[in-house]
């Protein structure tokens, strides 16, 4: 039996659902206005709720600053746990939903490019095909947009890295790094020569994303330890599709996780070729995270299991 002392058993006493959900919302909008908005309550009666929460903990919960009103320290704690226990029961709602319907449900899931083509797409489809009935939502995205949207409860669990200020918020299971290729379209020049060097492969436009993300990070202290500068000649962007179309029409050159180069540069009919120049080079490792402390519902829960198993067995 869990024990509790007096200020717990205060808490569990006096404090209601509704009054966690305000302060959970206060936080996430930074306003009690927009927060008594959301939730389809009057400025007063928010007013009054606060009053009330702090008269049950014992502590002030906001104060103003100016014209605005922000969490205090203690208001912030609890609002912090309140947003935890929001997002819970909203996961319990998807269980006693999944467990009503039996083989149904849904799945919110999210990746970086890489481990979504060689890892995330082969337990989806198997999932698909043993239970037709669960919905799935794939989010790929950055690292630290997957982060956010596993820490708001937006995604179930994502594959990525974790930002080293959050990753005390998150359980994360590391599965390894992610190597690095060159992709081209199918008949550029480099294709035809012998051997190709580095100072040719910089005598060309560059597509990836802009000098802060981690992958150009990577590529940028490669060429540093190759005693060369970053591309003088670099398209940024961070969208996928726009560098595949630049690629395609151009004679430029993107650095592409090695799962990327293989779906797209080992199909029969893609315009797209794998560049014969070995970096040995990969980004640090990812792995699979989700929000500390939460339970992945049922349908998320095989999936990531189905995942791991895949990555578990011998090739």
């Amino acid at each position: 039996m869990i024990g509790f002392d007096d200020q717990a058993q205060r808490l569990l006493r006096g404090l209601k659902l509704s009054q966690l959900r305000l302060v959970a919302e206060i936080r996430a909008s930074g306003s009690l206005t927009a927060a008594a908005e959301r939730l389809g309550m009057t400025q007063p009666a928010a007013s009054r709720m606060l009053a009330r929460i702090e008269e049950v903990i014992g502590h002030p919960v906001h104060e103003r600053v100016g014209r605005s009103m922000v969490l205090t320290a203690a208001g912030d704690a609890l609002a912090r746990r309140a947003e935890r226990v929001v997002l819970e029961l909203v996961d319990a709602s998807r269980d006693l939903s999944e467990a009503a319907e039996g083989a149904s449900g849904s799945i919110r899931v999210g990746s970086v490019t890489g481990p979504a083509l060689s890892h995330l797409l082969p337990a989806v489809r198997q999932m698909r095909d043993r239970f037709p009935e669960v919905s799935v939502e794939v989010v790929v995205g950055t690292s630290d947009t997957l982060c956010e949207q596993v820490l708001g409860g937006r995604l179930d669990f994502a594959l990525g890295r974790v930002p080293a200020a959050l990753q005390a918020h998150v359980e994360t299971r590391i599965i390894g790094v992610e190597p690095l290729g060159l992709l081209v379209r199918r008949g550029h020049p480099l294709l035809r020569r012998r051997e190709i060097g580095i100072g040719d492969l910089l005598a060309l436009d560059w597509v990836m994303s802009d000098d802060e993300t981690l992958l150009a990070r990577t590529v940028n202290r490669w060429l540093a330890s190759t005693g060369h500068r970053p591309p003088r000649r670099w398209v940024a962007t961070s969208s996928f599709l726009f560098t595949l179309a630049l690629l395609q029409d151009s004679d430029a050159v993107a650095p592409l996780a090695r799962p990327v180069i293989d779906t797209f540069a080992g199909v029969r009919g893609m315009p797209f070729a794998p560049v014969p120049f070995e970096m040995d080079l990969a980004v640090e490792p990812y792995g699979l995270f989700r929000r500390t402390g939460s339970v992945l519902p049922p349908a998320s829960r095989r999936l990531a299991e189905k995942m791991m198993e895949r990555l578990d067995s011998p090739p």
